[in-house]
């Protein structure tokens, strides 16, 4: 059934991307989107039935094996493994649905060009990258499958590949990425090195030897857990679209709308994510790794949301708001509360690939027009679109009844890791940017459905009077997906964030793994005595004299901690988020009710007060405007010198040295020697006896001198 799972959507890209002149185009459509729901049913059997206490581990081929290293093709079946196969099965499943009735006449094809089979091979290709990354049970998979992702989504932004903006975009999300993935590979490398295998169980076992070596980079020594965890973290960064590594995503909307669902929406970019969660064993032995994820997560957050306030296109305002809740699932992982950090994940999911969805549904009514600014009064002409949207809003704004478990996927699962930000930072710095950014994220939403489908039609008006709700093939996903949104929530709240027995057994926990530090105590004697004994005992002195050493024993003779996740028996924030005062549980849904009220002054009832401000505070709307001027400061940085380096090296190294020399040797000296050699050929024989005799003389002479010795 895994197997199924993993290579189905591999058989279907194949076929459809190879065998479609054989099956034709909707053939090829029909039986990729066929086997994705066939996966989609499988892998919800396999989330429902699951047996968290057991890992279950289903060997495919063997791939790599030289000395030590065996990496050979696994498939790794847990409580993370299961949540992520129901995410990408579903929502591609979903989007492949919606992809028959968005791509059917597509305006930047001719009728007579075949794109659709190339399109659905793209989609179900990635989704294999996708599910080949999170069953992967070694480190090398994993980046194949991640490497694989980047492919995927480099074919899928270029789609349109006559638009040299397409193009551009494509281009962009590729090299940004490899910056992180270059990360990623040096983490890789470190935790070989130390402890001589890239199997997972291996690595979490010596996790806590890893948390005493002292390992040598750059221009000092590092702790080798925070090292590490540093290094894998940057690959998360990259991929995760988080800040300084962020400039790709609002860019790669320049692919078709299915793309921006099932990419930037629901799977690759919680890739990040997933990897952090995966490697919770060691994180949690890096602190000050988890600082800078809290960090650079609520940042995120805060920088993405202040962005989303101004932008125009549908769907940059969804992009930005994915990147920003991508920060708020690494803050929750940052403080140690991953299940928090994968509930979010997990009801984003639903929500966000319904707005992409729905944002897609309006741009189709609208004849491709993408400005909001030139919407209004949408909702009588798509009422089934805007009813979805709103059940998209309500949900990522975070809708539900304050101090319960009663509301829309966001309250739960956006809540929780408030709480938990509130507990893991002290109140600090995490806590207050997300709730600045859940405000904030309330506003540009309710803006974005004020402009959208109230007030007036504003634009061409031909191209309003013609709009349309979108077939029922584009508009059953909506529904779908709606589901999720509305219920997800409050059906798998107290899995996720339940008391934390029921946390625990979820995610395999053992359940001495209790809340009480005793029993903190008591998983750590337990669970990991093998592996700790190791690590801080016997070969306590070897960890000085060679570091190395008590990390490979760890490795190969400890053992891994029991779960999906693991949570080090000091961390405690999720008991303490459980508890946290009255103001701190209810401060998202004021945020939420702020941005709500400023979006409906605004949009409603008084619709000049935008550009009023925006003339008022001219700087800081163009600072937002322009993104932070990210774009302009990489280009200052990176790629103007980067051009001009290549400019100087194509000019002057190419150009002048190599082409020089090579047309300086073909077209001067070659001549001259052969203008000189021809003078020699006289045509007399005297001449040529005269250099015979010569030639003679020189010989001998050489002989002379050398006494004989050549």
């Amino acid at each position: 059934m895994e197997t199924f799972i993993l290579f189905g959507p591999l058989l279907g890209a194949l076929i459809a991307g190879f065998g479609w002149r054989l099956i034709g185009e909707k053939a090829a459509q029909y039986l990729t989107t066929a086997i994705l729901f066939w996966a989609c049913l499988l892998s919800w059997i396999v989330f429902l039935g699951l047996d968290a206490s057991q890992v279950k581990q289903i060997h495919v081929l063997d791939f790599i094996q030289s000395g030590h290293l065996d990496a050979a093709w696994s498939i790794r079946v847990d409580r993370l493994t299961a949540i992520m196969l129901i995410v990408v099965t579903t929502v591609s499943a979903l989007v492949h649905l919606y992809s028959i009735g968005y791509m059917a006449h597509d305006e930047h094809w001719a009728e007579d060009e075949n794109y659709k089979a190339r399109f659905f091979a793209y989609l179900s290709f990635f989704t294999f990258t996708m599910l080949m990354l999170v069953t992967a049970d070694n480190l090398l998979q994993m980046f194949f499958g991640w490497e694989g992702v980047g492919v995927a989504s480099y074919l899928l932004i270029g789609f349109y590949y006559k638009k040299p903006s397409a193009n551009a975009a494509a281009i962009k999300a590729f090299v940004v990425n490899r910056v992180g993935d270059f990360g990623f590979l040096l983490g890789i490398f470190a935790i070989y090195m130390l402890t001589d295998s890239i199997k997972f169980d291996d690595i979490f076992a010596a996790a806590p030897a890893l948390a005493e070596m002292e390992l040598h980079f750059l221009w000092r020594d590092w702790n080798a857990a925070n090292l590490i965890a540093f290094l894998i973290f940057i690959g998360a960064m990259g991929k995760s679209a988080q800040l300084f590594l962020h400039t790709w995503l609002p860019d790669a909307m320049e692919g078709p709308t299915p793309v921006s669902a099932l990419i930037h929406a629901a799977t690759m970019v919680t890739a990040g994510v997933f990897l952090v969660s995966r490697m919770s064993p060691l994180i949690e032995y890096a602190g000050d790794t988890k600082a800078f994820i809290v960090f650079i997560g609520a940042s995120t957050a805060f920088v993405a949301a202040t962005i989303g306030l101004v932008q125009n296109d549908i769907k940059r305002v969804i992009a930005y708001s994915t990147m920003s809740q991508l920060g708020y699932m690494f803050v929750a992982a940052g403080v140690g509360v991953y299940s928090a950090a994968m509930f979010h994940l997990f009801t984003h999911a639903f929500f966000k690939a319904m707005l992409f969805l729905g944002a897609g549904s309006v741009i189709h009514a609208m004849h491709h027009e993408q400005d909001m600014r030139n919407y209004g009064g949408l909702r009588k002409k798509i009422p089934y679109t805007f009813a979805a949207m709103m059940i998209g809003t309500l949900a990522i704004t975070g809708v539900g009844i304050p101090l319960t478990h009663i509301g829309f996927a966001g309250f739960l699962s956006k809540d929780a890791i408030i709480e938990s930000a509130w507990a893991g930072t002290a109140g600090g710095y995490g806590f207050w940017m997300l709730v600045i950014a859940a405000l904030f994220t309330s506003f540009y939403s309710w803006r974005l459905i004020f402009l959208t489908f109230y007030g007036e039609a504003r634009g061409n008006k031909h191209t309003h009077d013609h709009a349309h709700e979108s077939p029922m093939v584009m508009l059953v996903p909506l529904g779908v997906l709606s589901l999720g949104a509305i219920f997800a929530g409050m059906i798998w709240f107290g899995s996720f964030f339940g008391d934390h027995d029921t946390v625990n057994k979820f995610y395999g926990v053992p359940s001495h793994h209790a809340e009480s530090s005793e029993g903190h105590g008591e998983e750590v004697a337990s669970g990991d005595d093998a592996a700790t004994e190791e690590a801080h005992g016997d070969d306590h002195a070897t960890t000085h004299d060679d570091p190395s050493h008590a990390a490979v024993k760890a490795a190969h003779h400890g053992e891994a901690p029991k779960g999906a996740v693991f949570t080090h028996p000091d961390n405690h924030v999720m008991d303490d988020a459980h508890h946290a005062p009255k103001w701190v549980k209810v401060s998202p849904f004021i945020a939420m009710a702020i941005g709500l009220f400023f979006a409906l002054w605004f949009y409603i009832w008084n619709p000049s007060m935008p550009a009023r401000l925006a003339a008022a505070q001219r700087p800081l709307y163009l600072f937002l405007l322009n993104k932070w001027y990210f774009d302009e400061a990489y280009d200052f940085l990176f790629v103007r010198p980067a051009a001009a380096i290549g400019r100087f090296l194509w000019k002057r190294g190419d150009g002048d040295v190599i082409d020089g020399s090579l047309n300086g040797i073909a077209m001067g000296f070659v001549p001259w020697v052969t203008r000189l050699a021809g003078r020699a050929q006289t045509g007399y024989v005297f001449t040529y006896a005269l250099a015979m005799v010569i030639g003679i003389v020189a010989l001998i002479t050489l002989m002379t001198l050398s006494g004989g010795a050549h």
